[in-house]
């Protein structure tokens, strides 16, 4: 890798100390960052070099959770400096053009920087111009990257103002457009599985597939987020960007090369092919609701509306399943289903492949087996892992049939060191490789889908947000919503191979 200094705006809020640090170190500590390598905060704190250190560094509270030698934190912080600027003040910008030239001359990195902005949304537009203005978009000498963080926008308008204004600075090549989610190994897999293995491959269409569903529960309510939330809501939090990406990486067409382009280029294809759901069909497609207070564990749990930060009348959803359709002759008339909600029974993000049965029930008189479909479980987190259940005959006289799982977990593949999410993505973005990252027009072609059903809660008062219990599965009309004498919903447990050990209260 090249040379290179990371600069991080907002260097002194909760990202930069909860995510951004701990990556970086643990990339230092396995000897992956390149060399020379430095990072500037840049920040309204007036932090000096040591003081931001201390902050960022020793007295972190998610580093002292990993229990570094201190020769190493030392080593690892003496690359850490700082930048205080008025970051909403064009003006500013010349402190950090003249502290990135003295840094460069000091360590010998060529120029090469990547801007990461850990910054509220509001800021994406006026930072990359302020850079600009200082000829910091400049690639004569050394390569410029740029990193933002979702939300992409807030509806497809939105987006592409958003992307309009960026592109005015900064090449589509220089934008990297984080999202956590892709920085998973699971869902990385998720392409290996499909186009590396004869097994599955010819059975990944309409004429073996059933159903697809993809499940990512929290068990947490909204804790300090409840003002972004209330503004926000699951839609926009988790479907348009993690989920879609996911149903992207499921559903997609065999990139020619395993390239940056070849792939996002397949996955703007597939978004392009989700039947759009019309605002007066959102009724039937998709349920959306809010959890209410209940008693979990023992203990008493705030209904939504009670939450710091939330109205008393707010109709923010914080659950949300849908139904949709891919039109492409892969994946005609196969049903997707898509569920995201927080204060469920546990936190898991997992995507179930049902395969259809086959065209005769030899084995009719087991019909509790008759019923069941062949899945193909990946979970993306926790016990990252995937299973297949199949049918198995029971030991014995006769022709008794059950499902039995053949499980594979994650953590079996290798003892050596797997990164974690924000780490393979940090390190992406020094290498320039942008296969996990957003391309522009994907995000506008993703928003384009989600508006419809945005716009449709909003002009339509009458469309009904439906109540569930903290600690349940959500509202029984998603039970409807996918249900069928075949289909229910695969409640998953901690247990990769374990279906519905956790009922609604």
């Amino acid at each position: 890798m090249n040379p290179q200094l990371f600069v991080i705006f907002g260097a002194s809020g909760d990202l930069t100390a909860r995510k951004l640090i701990p990556a970086l170190l643990e990339l230092f500590k396995n000897k992956t960052l390149p060399k020379p390598f430095g990072v500037l905060g840049v920040s309204r704190t007036e932090y000096s070099d040591e003081a931001f250190r201390k902050k960022a560094v020793y007295d972190n509270e998610h580093l002292k959770k990993k229990d570094v030698d201190q020769a190493v934190l030392k080593e690892f912080a003496d690359h850490l400096f700082y930048q205080p600027i008025d970051t909403g003040d064009g003006k500013e910008y010349h402190k950090v053009a003249k502290r990135l030239d003295e840094l460069d001359k000091k360590l010998q990195t060529n120029n090469n920087y990547i801007f990461y902005l850990s910054v509220p949304p509001k800021l994406y537009e006026t930072i990359p111009a302020f850079l600009a203005n200082q000829k910091l978009n400049n690639q004569k000498q050394g390569w410029k990257r740029l990193v933002i963080e979702k939300p992409f926008g807030s509806d497809k308008e939105s987006a592409i103002l958003l992307n309009d204004k960026l592109q005015e600075n900064f090449e589509e090549n220089q934008i990297f457009r984080i999202d956590h989610y892709l920085g998973k190994e699971t869902v990385q897999n998720l392409l290996v599985t499909r186009f590396a293995n004869g097994i599955f491959e010819p059975l990944w269409n309409r004429n073996y597939i059933h159903h697809i569903e993809i499940t990512a529960a929290e068990n947490i309510g909204v804790e300090n987020r409840g003002g972004y939330y209330d503004t926000s809501g699951a839609l926009r939090d988790m479907i348009q960007n993690h989920l879609l990406q996911i149903v992207a990486h499921l559903a997609m067409e065999p990139p020619n090369n395993a390239d940056a382009q070849s792939i996002r280029n397949e996955k703007l294809k597939l978004f392009q092919s989700i039947r759009p759901i019309l605002e007066h069909e959102v009724s039937k497609y998709v349920i959306r609701g809010q959890y209410t207070g209940a008693k979990v564990e023992g203990k008493k749990v705030n209904a939504y509306r009670e939450e710091d930060g939330v109205g008393k009348d707010s109709r923010a959803e914080t659950y949300v399943a849908m139904k949709f359709f891919i039109d492409n002759w892969r994946w005609a008339d196969v049903p997707f289903f898509i569920r995201t909600g927080k204060r469920l029974p546990t936190k898991v993000t997992e995507a179930v492949v049902n395969f259809k049965s086959p065209p005769h029930h030899l084995f009719r008189k087991d019909d509790s087996f008759n019923n069941k479909l062949n899945q193909l479980i990946i979970r993306i987190n926790p016990d990252e892992g995937l299973a297949l259940q199949f049918g198995m005959k029971i030991p014995g006289a006769g022709f008794r049939v059950k499902n039995v799982d053949m499980d594979f977990h994650y953590s079996d593949l290798t003892n050596a060191y797997v990164p974690e999410a924000y780490q393979r993505l940090l390190l992406d973005v020094m290498k320039g490789d942008a296969t996990l990252y957003s391309r522009g027009d994907s995000v506008e072609s993703a928003w384009e889908f989600v508006d419809p059903i945005l716009n449709a809660w909003e002009k339509n008062p009458d469309l009904k947000l439906y109540g569930y219990p903290a600690g349940s599965w959500g509202p029984r009309e998603a039970d409807l919503l996918i249900g069928s004498d075949q289909v229910s919903w695969r409640n998953p447990c901690s247990s990769l191979a374990t279906d519905g050990a956790f009922e609604a209260l």
